[in-house]
């Protein structure tokens, strides 16, 4: 193993993350990363829907836009339909919910359109099905998609 003091914080905060994945801990909000070149892009939430989630992730800006495009398209590319957004607000709001629920909160006409829009939001990672047959909003997921859901309509002007 490494002494470098950096790769040991990685892995310090990559141990607190996988803790509040599995149930067992809330994470602490990590300090802030030391300032890089190109700056620093964070985003940090503690939400409390369904469940208690505590989530920061600090980035160097560089890195940020080195990262492969695909895998960070498909999930805008999920959330880009209106039907998706109606999905996983729904889920949000109001935690796991079967298809009849999601169907009526996307406002579709079908289960098959319902099923082809839960396909793209579960191949993207934002979405899971329990075991019940349910779905939600992946909890790793939770704070990332709020801060899209937040940041986009701080790019409309909604904030403002």
């Amino acid at each position: 193993m490494s002494d470098d003091p950096a790769v040991l914080d990685r892995l310090a905060a990559l141990e607190r993350r996988v803790a509040v994945l599995e149930g067992a801990a809330p994470a602490p909000v990590e300090p802030a990363a030391p300032p890089a070149a190109a700056g620093v892009v964070r985003y940090a939430g503690d939400v409390h829907l369904h469940g208690d989630v505590t989530w920061s992730i600090a980035c160097d800006a560089a890195e940020a836009l080195d990262l492969d495009d695909e895998p960070r398209l498909a999930v805008l590319a999920a959330l880009g339909h209106p039907a998706r957004v109606r999905i996983v607000r729904a889920l949000l709001a109001g935690g796991p919910s079967g298809t009849a629920a999601l169907q009526a909160a996307a406002e579709l006409a079908s289960t098959g359109q319902l099923y082809h829009h839960l396909r793209s939001l579960t191949h993207s990672g934002l979405v899971e099905q329990d075991t019940r047959g349910s779905y939600r909003v992946a909890g790793r997921a939770v704070v990332p998609t709020l801060v899209l859901l937040t940041a986009a309509a701080d790019v409309a002007g909604q904030l403002r």
